[in-house]
C-alpha cells in the first residue's frame, strides 16, 4: 500500500471518529506500527492529525475545516507560482474561461491580466481582486454573488445558480485534496457544490494542485479524478505518484520548480 493510501485511511478514519490507535491503524493496514507512527507524524505536519499518546486525533486546527486565505496563501508559494505559470500558457487572448477561488488559482489570476480581451467569471472575490489590480481593465470579470467562506470564496444558492447559466472554455480549479480514489475534496460542502458546477459549466476542466495537496481526502468530494481533463502539479510528487495520477488523468503537466524565473515565488503571496 502506498504512503498516501494510508495517509488517506487515517484521514477518513479521523473524519468518523475523534481518534485513532496506531494498533488498530497497524493491523487494518498490514504494516508495522513504526510506519503508523511515520504516517501520523507526516499528517500532523500537514495539520491533518495531532498526535496522542498511542495514536491520533483530529487537529485542533481541522484540516476537515477551512483555514483562512491568507494563512493558506503563505503554504508553498514556490510551487503555487510555478503551476501558475504553466497553467497561463493554457491560456489564449479572446477566451473565456472560469477560476474558482484558492491561493493557487489566485497566482494564477494575476498573471491573467497581460493576455488580451479575455472574459474570466469566479466565485472567488480574491481572483476578482487580482484581475482588477492597478487600475487595469483589461478583463472583462464576472463575479457570481453568494455567501463569504473564510477562503473568500462566494458558495450557496445564489452563486451555484448563477454558475449552472454559465458556459465557458475552461475552468480552472483549485482544491484542497486530490487522491487517486477519494477524487477532489474540499473541507466546505457548498463550495464543492459551486466548484462541482463550475466544471459543469466547462468545456474543459484543468486543476492547479500543488503535490502537498496529493494524497488528501476532505469532507466533501467535487468530482472524481477521472473528470478532470488536465492537472498541473509541481516535482515534489514521487515517480509512483506521477504514475498513479496518468492512470486517473489523460493530460498530466508537472511544472519544475527549478525553472521559475527569479521573483516569481514570492508573486503568488498576496
Amino acid at each position: 500500500m502506498l504512503a498516501a493510501e494510508r495517509h488517506a485511511h487515517i484521514v477518513a478514519e479521523l473524519e468518523r471518529r475523534e481518534a485513532v490507535r496506531v494498533v488498530e491503524l497497524a493491523s487494518a493496514l498490514g504494516v508495522s506500527e513504526m510506519t503508523i507512527r511515520r504516517d501520523i507524524e507526516h499528517l500532523e505536519q500537514q495539520g491533518l492529525a495531532r498526535r496522542v499518546h498511542g495514536g491520533a486525533a483530529r487537529p485542533t486546527e481541522a484540516g476537515f475545516s477551512e483555514l483562512g486565505f491568507a494563512a493558506k496563501s503563505e503554504h508553498r508559494a514556490d510551487a503555487k507560482s510555478a503551476i501558475a505559470a504553466r497553467a497561463i500558457e493554457l491560456v489564449r487572448p479572446g477566451a473565456t474561461i472560469f477560476v474558482t477561488a484558492g491561493t493557487t488559482t489566485f497566482a494564477f489570476a494575476r498573471l491573467l491580466t497581460g493576455i488580451p480581451d479575455l472574459t474570466v467569471a469566479t466565485n472567488s472575490l480574491k481572483v476578482a481582486e487580482a484581475l482588477g489590480e492597478g487600475g487595469q481593465e483589461t478583463v472583462r470579470t464576472i463575479l457570481t454573488g453568494g455567501e463569504r467562506t473564510p477562503s473568500e470564496a462566494l458558495v450557496g444558492p445564489l452563486a451555484t445558480s448563477t454558475l449552472r447559466q454559465l458556459h465557458v472554455e475552461t475552468c480552472f480549479m483549485g482544491v484542497h485534496g486530490l487522491h487517486p480514489r477519494g477524487g477532489l475534496t474540499t473541507p466546505n460542502m457548498l463550495e464543492a457544490e459551486a466548484n462541482r458546477a463550475a466544471a459543469e459549466a466547462a468545456a474543459r476542466l484543468v486543476v492547479l494542485a500543488d503535490h502537498s495537496k496529493y494524497g488528501l481526502v476532505s469532507l466533501a468530494r467535487i468530482l472524481p479524478l477521472n473528470a478532470v481533463d488536465t492537472l498541473i502539479t509541481d516535482d515534489g510528487l514521487s515517480t509512483n505518484a506521477l504514475d498513479e495520477l496518468r492512470q486517473g488523468v489523460p493530460d498530466l503537466i508537472v511544472a519544475p520548480l527549478q525553472d521559475m524565473p527569479p521573483g516569481a515565488a514570492e508573486q503568488g503571496t498576496p
